[in-house]
């Protein structure tokens, strides 16, 4: 669904100040609101909550708060009425729902996947607006909780400055102050949108999940269930089952993997040059290398503490990826200091882990997982190649990476400057770099810095050229180019200049597990009223685990600004997705957009060999071939579909 709706904005009449007189708000009163204004207080809730959720979960976490929202009896006294009093509720709720769980804590009810609603077999999300709907969630997503709170109860509820300080400081928000400062960043372009489809989570649509994948878990089911049924019947056995008699040793008896994954004289131990004579281009041909390899207490620290991690630890992880001990002796890759922390970095055939301890004083200590089972340096489609560096510290907006023993150079180049050099990146006998600025670390995204690093070529010298970008995580993503059956290294300036309109979009795929990034530019389409011409790009972000991708199709008009390259406008986005991908390379995405001379158009444009493209709804209008352009209406809205050359139906991304 396209289309930038029209908003009617109105500004409320301050009546006379009356003395506020304390009543209590009872079950009845607060239903009579909630049921009154359920859709608009719903639509606030959608707009608090964090965008990292995803569109599925925000719907139905939104839904679940405004109906958990109801006291639960007669309440104390209270100057506000019972809109203001639910209203009060529903955004303590949804702030708390966007604050991270903490291992020391209780969680509370709001951080928990709601119960109900709960709906089987579909995902639903709000439909979909323009590009200035996608534009202001992208900066919303970048804004901290109070201080989504904060713009949304200025432009939704219009409220002053002061009833905003007073509502976030009721709702648990630390500084008030510093949330409206942070929300004045926005503008006030923004605040008409607010009342737009886009974020409305009471009118929806709906799409099947994954119905191969729902099969195979519905056969997964069936199977526990009767595995469940099974074991019941062999403890219900008299000294025949698993019970207190049966094969298990007592919970304090020694158990020799046990110890030996505990042992650090038992880590695993690769020579320097066991690389060169082996198949396998993975972390498992990884050397030992650090000052502090041999140090047998700090070895046994670490291995002790991902054993068993204490309340006091920061443990992180990527999605997917279990936390718990080694299955048996882990191989140590690295161990020594790392700027003001000393660090070990194991792995265990699925993992990698690292340990980091404070060098002095008495700092916490942090652990953090990573998924990389499958990694390999082949460079062939689906492949996972991601083993060329991994995080070794992060420091003051800084990070320093362990480089594998097969790169023979590394250099940092500013994705946003696509005709500049790459500066050459030192790096220390152990494999360590310098410090790099981390991507992405400040909200004005200025500039992209990546890691380049240059394979070693058989006869010697420097080969093959990767570039690699920090998400966040241990294991940094690969950037590449090209369409999916074909993706390559990101080379020449046109892939670059395809890249420098791309790099500031790489936070909405932050922290998940990413492996790769390609970005297709898969259409050109000259725009009407000789307005230039735009790309379309699609990029798909693939993670360790298979699941949880990202697709991001954007639309990339002529630059109006001088100087650094705009980023491109998101179109349409969709999750767990095989859309952009070697599986399905079709995309089909379409936006609003308004010509220099202020007429409005429907564009759409089709990735792949499309026999045809229509729009239906709002705007009508067909085209053969791949590319779209209808004239449109502000507000209007569309439905697309395309055809293939085959006669299959391809609908839009979402």
């Amino acid at each position: 669904m396209l289309g930038v709706p029209p908003h009617d904005t109105a500004t409320a009449v301050p009546a006379a100040p009356r003395p506020a007189v304390a009543v209590p708000i009872d079950v009845e009163q607060a239903e009579a609101a909630l049921v009154e204004h359920y859709q608009r207080l719903a639509r606030l809730a959608y707009l608090v909550l964090p965008p990292s959720l995803g569109r599925n979960r925000r719907v139905l976490t939104a839904h679940a708060l405004v109906q958990r929202s109801l006291p639960r009896g007669r309440t104390a006294a209270t100057t506000d009425g019972g809109y203001a009093y639910v209203r009060g509720r529903v955004l303590r709720q949804a702030l708390d729902a966007g604050r991270t769980l903490r291992r020391a804590a209780w969680p509370r009810r709001a951080q928990l996947p709601p119960l109900l609603p709960h709906v089987w077999g579909l995902r639903l999300f709000p439909r979909s607006g323009g590009a200035d709907e996608l534009a202001l969630d992208q900066r919303l997503s970048g804004l901290s909780g109070g201080a989504r709170a904060a713009f949304v109860l200025r432009g939704l509820e219009g409220l002053p400055d002061t009833g905003v300080r007073r509502l976030l400081a009721a709702a648990g928000v630390e500084d008030p102050h510093a949330a409206l400062a942070e929300a004045d960043g926005i503008g006030t372009e923004g605040v008409a949108l607010l009342e737009s489809p886009e974020y409305d989570p009471c009118s929806l649509q709906a799409r099947p999940t994954d119905l191969l994948r729902r099969r195979q878990h519905a056969r997964a089911a069936v199977a526990g269930v009767a595995a469940v049924a099974v074991c019941g019947a062999l403890l219900a056995l008299p000294g025949g089952g698993w019970g207190a008699n049966g094969a298990a040793a007592p919970s304090y008896a020694r158990n020799s993997a046990a110890e030996a994954a505990l042992d650090p004289a038992k880590v695993l131990r690769v020579p320097a040059n066991a690389w060169q004579a082996s198949a396998r281009t993975d972390f498992s041909v990884w050397p030992t290398r650090g000052a502090l390899a041999a140090d047998r207490p700090l070895l046994r620290r670490a291995l002790a503490v991902w054993a068993r991690p204490g309340a006091s630890v920061r443990v992180s992880s990527t999605p997917a990826t279990p936390v718990g001990p080694p299955m048996g002796p882990a191989q140590l890759l690295y161990a020594g200091e790392v700027d003001r922390a000393r660090v070990v970095l194991l792995y265990d055939g699925l993992r990698i882990a690292r340990y980091a301890e404070p060098r002095t004083g008495t700092g916490r200590v942090a652990l953090d997982f990573a998924r990389v089972d499958g990694a390999a340096a082949d460079t062939a489609p689906g492949a996972a190649p991601a083993t060329y560096a991994l995080v070794a510290g992060r420091t003051d907006g800084n990070v320093r990476y362990l480089t594998a023993p097969w790169v023979a150079a590394t250099s940092v180049r500013d994705l946003l400057d696509p005709a500049g050099d790459a500066a050459p990146l030192r790096r220390g006998a152990d494999g360590v770099t310098d410090p790099l600025p981390t991507p992405g670390a400040k909200r004005e995204c200025g500039a992209w810095d990546v890691l380049e690093v240059a394979e070693k070529a058989t006869g010697g010298g420097a080969g093959a050229v990767r570039l690699l970008t920090d998400l966040g995580e241990l294991t940094p993503a690969r950037l590449t180019s090209g369409p999916p059956s074909a993706p390559a290294d990101v080379s020449g300036e046109a892939a670059r200049a395809s890249w420098a309109r791309t790099a500031c979009l790489l936070p909405t795929v932050r922290s998940h597990g990413v492996r790769t990034v390609n970005s297709w530019q898969y259409a050109s389409q000259p725009l009407p009223e000789s307005n230039g011409g735009a790309r379309w790009v699609c990029t798909r972000a693939d993670t360790w685990r298979g699941t949880g991708s990202r697709v991001l199709a954007q639309f990339q008009a002529p630059s109006a600004k001088a100087g650094a390259p705009q980023p491109g406008a998101i179109a349409a986005r969709a999750e767990d997705s095989a859309a952009c991908g070697a599986r399905e390379p079709h995309v089909l995405a379409g936006v609003l957009w308004k010509s220099r001379g202020g007429r409005w158009y429907v564009l759409a444009a089709g990735g792949g060999e499309f026999r045809s493209v229509r729009t239906t709804g709002g705007v009508t209008g067909d085209a053969r071939g791949r590319l779209l352009a209808v004239p449109a209406k502000p507000g209007d809205r569309a439905e697309l579909d395309g055809r293939l050359a085959d006669g299959t139906r391809v609908g839009a991304l979402r």
